[in-house]
């Protein structure tokens, strides 16, 4: 297999990357993070923008499905050598979908509980964008067989750390793999691993933009302190919805090399 040595040492650096998260001491869920900054009610609505930006999701997950359901002859052999290629992209559009309608339901009365439904499509579309990059630059063959694993991996450690919360034990280290690592990942892969489409260099302005979500994440107060027009947890749905956008403009103009 082309690539042997460099897919050897990934493999041996994700397994590595695991065994540190189970040997950690585990890391806790902030009391603190559901105290969102922007809680302004309008139209009945607690946490109005919090709640109504999760519209960018939204419409980013239905337009990859919409493109998805294009005929299969302008789908083969330009955005995918072979039709099976689409299926993790339907999983990803479909996890978008549901992390826009369990960020709303969450973020109407944040709580630990309503938190758990909306991590476990986030953990589905993360692993599974992880899963594309390695059918398109180690093989298909290997994509899908990991893609069922990476799900299992990503909803067990929202599971695990919603199961560890009811115990006052607060572990979100595989949680934290799974939303950091699987990034990293993605960069090596990009890194090493040749596509074998056009449009390879894409992936990074998605993960840009991703990581521009998390970012204004983190400055959810200092973003709202600019004025007070919109918090950094807002900003960070549009960021989401825009890293998918991407990803449909990247399927779109790409060809096979």
């Amino acid at each position: 297999m082309k690539y042997q040595s460099q897919l050897l040492i990934f493999g041996i650096f994700s397994v590595g990357i695991v065994l540190i998260s189970i040997i950690m001491p585990p890391t806790s869920q902030s009391i603190e993070y559901h105290q969102f900054v922007d809680q302004r009610t309008y139209f009945g609505i607690p946490n109005f923008f919090n709640v109504v930006s999760n519209i960018f999701l939204l419409f980013s997950g239905l337009a990859g499905l919409i493109f998805l359901l294009r005929p299969q002859e302008f789908l083969i052999h330009r955005a995918f050598i072979k039709f099976s290629e689409r299926w993790p992209y339907f999983i990803l559009f479909l996890s978008v979908i549901m992390a826009s309608l369990a960020s709303t339901y969450y973020h109407l009365a944040p709580d630990n509980t309503r938190l758990f439904w909306d991590r476990i499509p986030i953990a589905i579309g993360i692993v599974t964008l992880l899963s594309t990059v390695l059918i398109e630059r180690i093989s298909i063959n290997i994509g899908f067989i990991s893609l069922p694993f990476l799900i299992l991996f990503g909803t067990g450690s929202v599971m695990y750390w919603y199961w560890s919360e009811q115990y006052d034990l607060g572990n979100l280290n595989y949680y934290i793999v799974v939303q950091f690592y699987s990034i990293l990942a993605i960069i090596l892969l990009g890194k090493y691993f040749s596509s074998r489409y056009t449009r390879g260099a894409d992936i990074y302005i998605v993960i840009i933009l991703y990581s521009s979500a998390k970012l204004a994440e983190i400055a959810d107060h200092e973003i709202y302190s600019l004025g007070q027009v919109i918090s950094g947890h807002s900003v960070k749905h549009l960021f989401v919805g825009m890293a998918v956008f991407w990803i449909i403009y990247m399927l779109h103009k790409r060809r096979p090399l």
